[in-house]
């Protein structure tokens, strides 16, 4: 049942209709005037309109100008530094106007920020749809951002479906496995990389995919609805039926993730001279250094090749990376 979500799962669908009934709040206490009462109150529901729906600007612009009211220059700079995150960009960034009063400029900063980085993906695709050479940028620039952050995950994912939407299926396919390997619990990314698969008639990938989004999200019912389609593909025909991949096909998949998911967070660290080191030892030893993304992987490698006690440990990672 959906009332059944836990918070943390409905924020990973943004909720358009309460971001627009909070920010609605805040401007009804803005026009009842500037008093630190009316202020305090616009505050909260504006924050409220953010926690519920990320995606629209308004929400960010009515909390920003609430904070210039208010003349919060550091309250402005973590909403900002919060915008950034969303963004990809790195928040540190602000710190670079550490002990700057921003108030004056708070507001073309943020408009700047979405002149350049629409959070509207149709908007944003809208600017560079008939621009191929703008869309290389992109393409080079998602290279180099964090987008581990569950909201820039989601940002970028919509961002990659109008790309896939437009005809460019190579650069769909290529920036998808760059965005799962920083935030492989994305289960939507991973059923609309396998439904291309899919529709390419690369199956054993498009499996790949499916298992994985039943995995991140139990719910899920992309993988079992691949093999239905499968079985009904090839019954009653002289075809070769379509099997599962093997086991080694499974590990190689996971194994390329993994390499990806070192790639992105330490471009210049080389990988270790031992791919399939499958010891639980290492697993620890990059989840003691932070790098979950990494462990996941290399943790559903595990668990594919029947390493004892590694489903438990996909569990705890995936917890951990919700967290």
């Amino acid at each position: 049942m959906e009332e059944d979500l836990t918070l943390s799962e409905s924020l990973h669908h943004p909720r358009r209709s309460l971001g627009n009934r909070y920010r609605s709040q805040a401007e009804k206490f803005l026009r009842l005037g500037n008093d630190v009462s009316n202020l305090s109150w616009a505050e909260q529901s504006a924050k409220q309109s953010i926690l519920y729906d990320f995606t629209n600007e308004e929400n960010w612009r009515v909390l920003i100008r609430i904070k210039v009211l208010m003349g919060d220059s550091e309250g402005s700079r973590s909403v900002l530094s919060d915008l950034f995150s969303v963004l990809g960009r790195d928040p540190k960034l602000m710190s670079q106007l550490s002990g700057i009063d921003i108030i004056s400029s708070c507001e073309d900063l943020l408009e700047g920020a979405f002149l350049s980085d629409p959070l509207d993906p149709d908007k944003w695709w809208s600017g560079i749809c008939d621009k191929p050479e703008e869309l290389q940028v992109f393409s080079e620039r998602l290279r180099t951002l964090d987008i581990s952050n569950q909201r820039s995950n989601i940002i970028y994912s919509r961002r990659l479906e109008r790309i896939r939407k437009g005809g460019y299926e190579d650069e769909f396919l290529e920036l998808s496995r760059v965005l799962l390997s920083q935030r492989p619990t994305n289960h939507e990314s991973w059923e609309q990389l396998g439904m291309l698969y899919e529709r390419r008639k690369e199956y054993d990938e498009a499996w790949h995919c499916y298992d994985q989004a039943n995995v991140v999200y139990p719910r899920s019912s992309a993988r079992d609805g691949f093999r239905e389609r499968m079985e009904s593909r090839v019954g009653g025909t002289p075809d070769k039926p379509w099997r599962e991949p093997s086991i080694t096909d499974r590990s190689q998949f996971l194994s390329r993730l993994g390499r990806l998911s070192r790639k992105q967070a330490h471009d210049d660290e080389r990988p270790p001279d031992d791919e399939e080191n499958l010891e639980v030892s290492h697993l620890e030893e990059l989840r003691q250094q932070g790098r979950n993304t990494e462990a996941f992987f290399l943790a559903r490698n595990m668990a594919a090749q029947g390493v004892e006690g590694a489903e438990e440990l996909v569990k705890e990672i995936l917890s951990d990376l919700d967290g």
